[in-house]
């Protein structure tokens, strides 16, 4: 299950991960960024981390898009 705290510290993640990483890497590279990065900020078990797989997955091109907003306002740099 995925709670509202840690889909906002995945949110957080994506947001401080640079535009040219999430634009660059495929789907399967990058969905193993994101969950590597939240992992180390808070431990996850194996039904979350299922979890939280699958909605990375089912949001890449949400967070692709999100990406390609930041690019367009010159926040690529963050």
């Amino acid at each position: 299950m995925i709670t509202t705290k840690l889909m906002r510290q995945l949110w957080a993640v994506i947001e401080s991960t640079q535009v040219s990483t999430l634009l660059q890497f495929d789907d399967a590279a990058l969905v193993q960024l994101l969950l590597q990065q939240l992992t180390a900020k808070q431990g996850l078990d194996i039904q979350t981390d299922n979890s939280i797989n699958t909605y990375i997955e089912s949001k890449l091109p949400l967070i692709r898009d999100t990406a390609e907003g930041r690019l367009s306002l010159g926040q690529g740099h963050q």
